[in-house]
Formats: C-alpha cells, sequence, structure tokens
C-alpha cells in the first residue's frame, strides 16, 4: 500500500477477497469492492472485514442496502430490505398514481395530481416508504414500527420526504386524523413460521430482530391484524398490500377478504415475489 493513498493496493485487495471467501461469502469480490469503497482508512477496512468475516450481514457493515436504486440507511439490528420487496413498491406506486390522477381533466384548467397520502407499516429501515417517496414525487408519508432501533434509522431514511415516523404496534401510534383516508397502506409483515425461523440463514437468525421474522405458528398473526384494521384506516377505494410467500397467499388473500377488502394475488417470478393486495370498496363504511 502505498503512503500516499489510503486505498489498499491489488495485492491487498486480492487478500481481502481471499479473507471473504474463506469466510464463506459467495459474493466476495463484489463484497471486496464494496468495503474497499466505504473504507476511509486501512485501519477501518480491516474492521470491516473482521466484521463481515464473522458473519455480520454485508449491508449492516456497510451501514446501507440498496433498495429500488435507492441506498438505504439499515443500522446494525435492524431488518435489511429484501430485493423481493421491490416488486411490492412498483405495484403500489403503480396504484398510487391512480389515485392521484384527476377526477376529471379540463383542456382549459388542467389539475394538477394530488399527493396520496402513504403509509408504512411494519416499516423496519423504511425503505418502502423512502422507495415509493421517490417513486412517486409528491406523497404525504407516514411509517410505523414497534422497533425503537428500526423507528430510529427510518426516520433518517423519510426524512428527504418529509415523512413522518412513529414507534408503536401496528395502527397505535398513528395519528386518529388518518383513519378512513389512506389511500395506500404498504405492509411489509413478518410471515416466517415460528417454526421456521431456525431455519433461516445465520445473518438474518443472529443479526435482524426476531420480531420483524417471526409471523407466528403460520406465519401470518401480524397479516390477520393488519388486515382486520385496514377497513377503518384505508380512504374508499384505497389499498393494502402486504408481502408474503406463494404457498401462504391463498389464506393471506382470505384474510385480507374476510373484512370487507377485495383480495387478490399478485406475482413476480423474476424476484420470487408474492404480494396480497386488498382495496377497500368505495361504498365500505369503516
Amino acid at each position: 500500500m502505498s503512503a500516499s493513498s489510503p486505498f489498499p493496493s491489488g495485492h491487498d485487495r486480492a487478500a481481502t477477497v481471499t479473507r471473504l471467501r474463506a469466510a464463506g461469502c459467495v459474493f466476495a469480490e463484489d463484497e471486496a469492492r464494496l468495503l474497499i469503497a466505504a473504507a476511509r482508512t486501512p485501519a477501518a477496512l480491516a474492521t470491516m472485514v473482521d466484521r463481515r468475516a464473522a458473519g455480520q450481514p454485508l449491508e449492516h457493515v456497510l451501514g446501507w442496502a440498496e433498495f429500488c436504486g435507492l441506498r438505504i440507511a439499515v443500522d446494525p439490528g435492524v431488518f435489511i430490505p429484501r430485493r423481493r420487496t421491490e416488486f411490492l413498491v412498483r405495484r403500489a406506486a403503480a396504484l398510487a398514481r391512480r389515485a392521484a390522477a384527476p377526477a376529471r381533466q379540463d383542456p382549459a384548467r388542467p389539475a394538477r395530481p394530488r399527493a396520496v397520502v402513504v403509509v408504512d407499516l411494519c416499516c423496519g429501515s423504511g425503505a418502502v416508504g423512502a422507495a415509493l417517496a421517490a417513486a412517486l414525487g409528491q406523497v404525504e408519508l407516514y411509517a410505523a414500527d414497534i422497533d425503537p432501533a428500526a423507528v430510529r434509522c427510518a426516520r433518517r431514511n423519510v426524512a428527504a420526504a418529509g415523512g413522518q415516523v412513529y414507534q408503536g404496534d401496528l395502527y397505535a401510534p398513528l395519528p386518529a386524523r388518518l383513519r378512513g383516508h389512506i389511500d395506500i397502506l404498504a405492509a411489509n409483515v413478518p410471515y416466517v413460521p415460528s417454526g421456521d425461523v431456525g431455519l433461516l440463514p445465520p445473518e438474518a437468525r443472529a443479526h435482524e430482530p426476531r420480531v420483524a421474522l417471526d409471523g407466528g405458528a403460520d406465519g401470518l398473526d401480524v397479516l390477520r391484524r393488519v388486515a382486520a384494521g385496514a377497513p377503518l384506516w384505508l380512504a374508499p377505494g384505497g389499498h393494502l398490500l402486504v408481502e408474503t410467500s406463494e404457498r401462504q397467499a391463498p389464506r393471506a388473500a382470505e384474510a385480507v377478504g374476510r373484512d370487507g377488502l377485495i383480495p387478490r394475488i399478485a406475482r413476480s417470478v423474476r424476484l420470487n415475489a408474492t404480494v396480497v393486495i386488498g382495496t377497500r370498496p368505495p361504498a365500505l363504511r369503516a
């Protein structure tokens, strides 16, 4: 390593790759590149490589995760946004654009799209809310999570969009004035059955909060609670979107439809993602 540069030489870069590969990192070359770019000093790089080799998730070591083209801050102990959840964001954004479109067009006085009301429930890092705000441009954004560490992280990620983040159990901390006025309710709920949590990769089991993973006996406990409360909070024509597994989707759709929402299932083969969408009929009274 030259005295004039804090960055590793080719030899040191190769040594970093070798260390990561020996620790079981499948994409060691890519991870080495990211760690080297993030490290400000050789000592900082050594510490980061040690943390990664010890099994900490790359995103926690870097302090961020890439999601929908954004860098989302992810603190240690906070749930890391998954690539498959980008499918939920795309679906939510498409529905939000329809909600924002003016009801009628007058060529003499063109109407401007309104700001849609978006709630990111079980928000974790706030990645879904931040991505929706970036995609839509004009949004009234709220988020909530029961985990204090997640709330602190989410506040940083949604600050640019003027988002408000609340700590508490599901709907409990949200402002009462939102009842009946939410256009998009995105809930990336935990949906791993309790008995399967031990089968998750070690990075998730050891470094992400169980409350963000464990969905109860069949994985749908939190989803059912979200679905039961959604009709009270959604605006007429508003949409609930929840991520689940393909195997759980029929039962999840049944739960969403049980309380008066119109359910449907959307899937992405490319991202291996399944989203259940529940729409409040315009005539449904909360």
